[in-house]
């Protein structure tokens, strides 16, 4: 399983309020949630840059620095981010809760402090899942990552945790 995308980079302490705002909870339809996903990042309106959703396309890889995903515990943020097409996120770590939902819900998230530094806005990434290897493609660095086990490998390549309980009944 692999994924390659272009870099959207995010700072530390992206918590699940700017992930996906409180005020659109009351949508459990994915491409509701997709639309406002990252609605309210600061770092994006100081840039003057249209909606995330807006710019970002199938594929596409979130980067970010520290504790990505903190905050509430809501399982909308990582569908909204699924929702929207990105492929993985890459962080220096993430809050446990958001790592949780995210394999539950079948969207891979890697840490690798490394990557995260090495990763600028609009490089191309690829990311190995069997391996953990991380390439940017626009410099050429590779980093390391950790590998999900097996098990996780399964959840994720089944689209999440529900679906595959129901395969392997």
């Amino acid at each position: 399983m692999n994924a390659k995308g272009r870099a959207f980079c995010y700072g530390a302490d992206i918590d699940t309020d700017v992930i996906i705002p409180a005020r659109f909870l009351n949508s459990k339809d994915p491409k509701e949630l997709a639309y406002h996903c990252m609605e309210d990042s600061k770092q994006d309106r100081d840039a003057g840059l249209p909606l995330f959703s807006q710019r970002v396309k199938e594929g596409d890889i979130i980067v970010a620095q520290k504790n990505f995903g903190c905050g509430s515990s809501r399982e909308h943020a990582p569908i909204a981010i699924k929702a929207c097409g990105v492929s993985c996120v890459i962080a220096k770590s993430f809050a446990r809760i958001f790592y949780r939902n995210s394999i539950n819900i079948g969207l891979p998230i890697l840490e690798c402090p490394e990557a995260v530094d090495g990763i600028k806005e609009g490089d191309t990434v690829s990311v190995n899942f069997d391996t953990g290897v991380i390439t940017n493609e626009s410099t050429g660095k590779t980093y390391q990552g950790q590998p999900f086990p097996e098990f996780m490998q399964k959840i994720i390549h089944a689209n999440g945790l529900v679906n595959y309980i129901k395969e392997n009944k």
